[in-house]
């Protein structure tokens, strides 16, 4: 009876441990709701909101670090995927959530990196916690309604050579062509936000 109890007590202490660790990690918004509206700076200051973004077809918000080895992995793709769906009416916004990237040390690794869409820094990573974006890099397609029409990964792989499914690529061929994305949903992996503590 004895070690009943103790195990009981354990499981009991175990649980309690992992709704700790849960405790204030926003839940992400999914694909069906009303994207949170925001209006964040840029590097050199000029302030952009969501709305301006909602004039294209769809909107892509990337949440990107500069110094997470996951989201640089990245970096080669996502402008490669800006250049060719901004013919499209695709719209790519990067957001940075993490307290200790400066907007300079933003600007300065969207120029070495050839990014050509805007890089909009979160102070105080409100924007994440809206969203409920958890690592870098993770997407959320919003349509001009203003509704998230897919959240997730770029694609499978951060090595380039063992992709299997390019799945930002598959859903926006298919909202593009007025159909739903095929998986709305996919899980985004990477470096975990930096939130400042609260």
């Amino acid at each position: 009876m004895k070690t009943y109890s103790i195990v009981v007590m354990a499981i009991v202490l175990a649980l309690a441990l992992c709704l700790v660790s849960f405790a204030g990690t926003p839940e992400s918004i999914s694909p069906g709701s009303k994207a949170p509206t925001f209006t964040l700076k840029d590097a050199d200051g000029a302030e952009h909101s969501l709305n301006e973004f909602l004039k294209s077809k769809f909107a892509v918000v990337m949440f990107i670090a500069t110094q997470c080895p996951v989201s640089n992995a990245y970096n080669e793709r996502i402008v490669a995927l800006n250049n060719e769906y901004a013919s499209k009416g695709v719209t790519f916004i990067g957001i940075n959530s993490n307290r200790q990237e400066s907007a300079a040390e933003v600007k300065e690794h969207s120029a070495k990196h050839g990014f050509k869409f805007a890089v909009l820094k979160d102070p105080g990573n409100t924007v994440a916690d809206a969203y409920g974006a958890q690592v870098t890099p993770e997407i959320f397609v919003i349509d001009s309604q203003g509704m998230v029409r897919y959240h997730g990964r770029i694609d499978d792989s951060q090595d380039t050579e063992d992709i299997k499914s390019r799945d930002l690529s598959i859903a926006l061929d298919a909202l593009i062509a007025g159909k739903e994305a095929p998986r709305a949903v996919t899980k985004a992996f990477g470096c975990s936000i930096k939130r400042m503590k609260k």
